[in-house]
């Protein structure tokens, strides 16, 4: 579980816009224990982090992030596990040493990895180590930056800044699938109060510490009556306690919610639904301030946390072409540095990295011509700015 703070503090990012991605400054926590502290692995001030860099550019983002916390003098340690989505399958050896170092060191940071699509039974690293750490709640943070708007994207005057926590355990992700006659597959969508319920309070406690006023529930109750029904009806419940605090609360069905973050994404602050839904809308409001290199996030529960873009995208057709844009891996890791109590190194990373981008050193996928090498030297050098 992330770090607990009687109240979270905001810090000016300029040049972000008012609110976006002013979470980035502020603590996470979670509901159960409001003074727990993460039993972290640490040697003589030095946090060790379990590294799992991922396919397609994650080697590429994961060495921009080594390099700034490098040269930003960070107390992190990194134990390294190059597991793939193949390699997964083929070595499940690997994969259970790298969840393994997650367990030991509690926390960590994460690229993409790819489950093989055609490939009929592979089990997807990525969910079986959300389940097996138990770490239910995946936050992505949405924000749009100020002065800048990316090419290829839709134009909105007013700021986009809203927060995706979506269920990781259970929905569509369950995994419960079989063949019950030939050409013919059952895949069950399991739906739990219990863990329905855990998700709401996440939501609720994010915008209640983080000085947010909205939480809208995301669903398809009108059809699906039953499970997204109690899942629409959980989250209502929970809204009651959270009213004397001033936190609106509205629902709306995922299809009208699409075209919504399209037509008037300014309208969100906090979104909360279940795996499937937000999964896909967090790929849309990616796409709305600037692509997915850009969004960080971040999975996390009642011990282990880890840190990994809000925007799931492996980057196979350009790895190892030099032109990934590492910031969403950059800025997860940002968030990673402030659950490990590091502020002064996460503030100065954060500020050197929107000083970057602000200067116009950018990466093709923003519109600019800096490959991640020159993207990251520029980076560190506004470091000593």
């Amino acid at each position: 579980m992330l770090s607990s703070v009687a109240a979270a503090t905001r810090h000016a990012a300029a040049p972000m816009s008012r609110r976006a991605l002013s979470s980035l400054a502020s603590k996470f926590s979670l509901t159960g224990t409001p003074e727990y502290e993460p039993n972290l692995t640490k040697y003589a001030g030095t946090y060790t982090v379990t590294l799992v860099p991922g396919d397609g550019v994650g080697k590429e983002m994961a060495t921009t992030v080594k390099a700034v916390f490098a040269a930003a003098g960070c107390p992190v340690e990194w134990d390294q596990f190059d597991v793939t989505g193949e390699s997964a399958r083929r070595d499940p050896q690997l994969a259970k040493a790298a969840i393994d170092s997650l367990k030991h060191h509690r926390v960590g940071l994460k690229g993409t990895l790819a489950t093989p699509v055609a490939t009929y039974g592979a089990p997807s690293f990525n969910v079986a180590m959300r389940k097996e750490l138990d770490m239910y709640a995946s936050v992505s943070l949405v924000g749009k930056l100020e002065g800048f708007h990316p090419p290829k994207t839709p134009v909105h005057k007013a700021p986009i800044d809203f927060v995706i926590i979506r269920e990781n355990t259970e929905g569509e992700y369950s995994g419960l699938e079989h063949q019950s006659y030939p050409g013919v597959v059952e895949s069950l969508k399991v739906v739990t109060r219990a863990k329905t319920e855990r998700i709401a309070r996440v939501a609720f406690d994010f915008a209640a510490r983080n000085g947010r006023k909205k939480v809208t529930c995301v669903h398809k109750a009108n059809i699906m009556k039953l499970g997204d029904g109690l899942f629409l009806n959980t989250c209502r419940e929970i809204a009651q306690e959270y009213a004397a605090r001033g936190i609106k609360f509205e629902d709306m069905i995922v299809d009208n919610t699409a075209m919504q973050l399209v037509a008037k994404p300014g309208q969100f602050d906090v979104v909360v639904t279940g795996n499937l839904y937000g999964n896909i809308i967090s790929n849309l409001g990616a796409a709305l301030v600037g692509g997915p290199g850009i969004v960080p996030g971040a999975n996390i529960g009642r011990e282990h946390a880890v840190f990994e873009p809000g925007c799931r995208h492996v980057g196979a057709d350009i790895a190892g072409t030099n032109v990934a844009n590492p910031s969403a891996l950059l800025l997860s890791a940002v968030l990673m540095l402030r659950h490990l109590h590091l502020d002064q190194h996460a503030d100065r990373i954060q500020k050197a990295l929107f000083k970057t981008l602000g200067e116009g050193v950018r990466t093709r996928d923003l519109g600019g011509n800096a490959s991640t090498t020159e993207f990251t030297k520029a980076i560190i050098a506004n470091l000593e700015a």
